[in-house]
C-alpha cells in the first residue's frame, strides 16, 4: 500500500507528487494523460503582483511566497530531471493603451503602494525604452521588476522524470471513484476495475475532481471549468525582451516571450463548461489587442492556438489542504494561477501529507472555509 495516490497529473499534482517523495513517501499518480490539459496550455507568467485585484491580500501572500520559492525550485528541479523549464525573473512590464487604461494602471499603483509592493510607474517613452516593439499610442505602465515567467509544458516534463526519479509510479489511468472504509479515504478505484490503495488520497483533477465518485456530498466545494484560448506564435529572433501585459480599452492581453522565438499570446477566460472549442472569435479578440500593442506582430509566423479548462473554485482562490473526509486532501482550484502557485501548493502539500498539519500559509485556503 502507497503512502498517497494523486489523482491528476497536472503541474499541481506533479509538484505535490515531487516535493512528497522529497519527504519519504511513496507516492502514485493516476492520469490517463499527465500535463496535457491546463497546464499544456497555460502561458507560464508569474505574476502574483501584476495579477493582484482588491479583497485578494492573502491569496497574494501565497503568490509571492510561491513566486519566491520559484528560483531554488528549478534549480533543484533541473538538477534532478537534468531538464531545463525556461524560467525567467526579468520583470513584468504592465502597459495601457490610452487614458482611461492608464487610469486603471495608476489605481492599481495606489493598491499596491498600500500593501507595501513597489511598482514602478513608467511614461510611454520609458516602456518603449524598454521594449521597443511597442506602438506609439501606448501612453505609459508599471514594472513589477520581481515577477517572471516558465515554460508550462518544460516544466511538467521536468516534474515528470524528477517524480520518476525519485521512485514515483504513474498509473496512466482514470480515477473514478474514491474508496471509503470506516468513514476513511483509503484508495480509488481506476477505470479498469483496479484499486490503489493508499493511507490518503489527493484529488489534483483540476474541474474534473467533480466527476470522481464516492465523495460524501459536500465534501468537495463546486469546482468550475472556465475556458481560456492560447495563440503561439514564433519569430526567428525574440520579439520582446521581457512579459508584457496590456490593457486595451478596458480588455486584458499578455504577451509571454520564450528564449527560442515562441511569443505565447493569452488570454480569453470564458465560461461555457467542459467546451474546449477554439473559436475565430477567441482568436480575433486576441490578435486584435496584441496588434494594438505592437503593431509588428502581423508579421510573426502563426504556430499554434488551444483552448484549456482552468479549475475555478467559488471564490477562485485554491483549496487546499484536508477536506471532511478523514484520509482525502484536495489540491484544487487554482483558476488563473495554477503554474505560479506550483512551488508553495507543492510544499503545502508535501508537509500536511507527512505532518497532518498544514502550514499557516494555506489555512485561509482550507477547504473548510466553504
Amino acid at each position: 500500500m502507497d503512502d498517497v495516490v494523486i489523482v491528476g497529473g497536472g503541474v499541481i499534482g506533479l509538484a505535490a507528487a515531487w516535493r512528497s517523495l522529497g519527504r519519504g513517501l511513496r507516492v502514485t499518480i493516476a492520469d490517463p494523460e499527465p500535463a496535457t490539459k491546463a497546464s499544456h496550455v497555460a502561458a507560464g507568467m508569474l505574476t502574483p503582483v501584476s495579477e493582484l485585484t482588491y479583497g485578494e491580500e492573502a491569496l497574494l501572500r501565497l503568490g509571492l511566497a510561491s513566486r519566491d520559492r520559484y528560483p531554488a525550485f528549478v534549480a533543484e528541479l533541473e538538477e534532478i530531471s537534468g531538464q531545463v523549464t525556461g524560467f525567467r525573473d526579468d520583470g513584468i512590464l504592465q502597459v495601457a493603451l490610452d487614458s482611461d487604461d492608464l487610469a486603471v494602471l495608476d489605481e492599481l499603483r495606489r493598491f499596491q503602494e498600500s500593501l507595501g509592493i513597489a511598482a514602478e510607474a513608467l511614461t510611454g517613452r520609458e516602456c518603449r525604452r524598454l521594449e521597443p516593439m511597442l506602438a506609439p499610442a501606448v501612453r505609459g505602465g508599471l514594472l513589477a521588476p520581481a515577477d517572471g515567467s516558465i515554460d508550462p509544458r518544460r516544466l511538467t516534463a521536468a516534474l515528470l522524470a524528477a517524480v520518476e526519479r525519485l521512485g514515483g509510479v504513474l498509473v496512466r489511468e482514470r480515477a473514478t471513484e474514491v474508496l471509503v472504509e470506516d468513514g476513511r479515504a483509503t484508495g480509488v478505484r481506476l477505470e479498469s476495475g483496479e484499486t490503489l490503495h493508499a493511507a490518503q488520497v489527493v484529488l489534483a483533477a483540476g474541474p474534473w475532481s467533480q466527476d470522481v465518485k464516492g465523495v460524501p456530498p459536500g465534501v468537495l466545494p463546486p469546482v468550475r471549468p472556465v475556458k481560456g484560448q492560447v495563440v503561439r506564435l514564433r519569430s526567428a529572433t525574440p520579439f520582446l525582451r521581457r512579459c508584457v501585459r496590456g490593457l486595451v480599452r478596458g480588455s486584458s492581453v499578455y504577451l509571454v516571450p520564450r528564449d527560442d522565438g515562441e511569443l505565447v499570446v493569452g488570454a480569453t477566460q470564458e465560461e461555457m463548461g467542459f467546451d474546449t472549442t477554439v473559436t475565430a472569435g477567441g482568436l480575433w479578440e486576441l490578435l486584435r489587442d496584441a496588434r494594438e500593442l505592437l503593431p509588428g506582430i502581423t508579421e510573426l509566423a502563426f504556430t499554434e492556438v488551444s483552448a484549456g479548462l482552468r479549475p475555478g473554485s467559488p471564490d477562485n482562490a485554491p483549496v487546499l489542504g484536508p477536506s471532511a473526509l478523514p484520509g482525502l486532501l484536495l489540491a484544487t482550484g487554482h483558476f488563473r494561477n495554477g503554474v505560479l502557485l506550483a512551488p508553495v501548493t507543492g510544499d503545502v502539500m508535501a508537509e500536511t501529507l507527512a505532518t497532518g498539519a498544514a502550514p499557516e500559509i494555506a489555512r485561509p485556503f482550507s477547504p473548510g472555509r466553504f
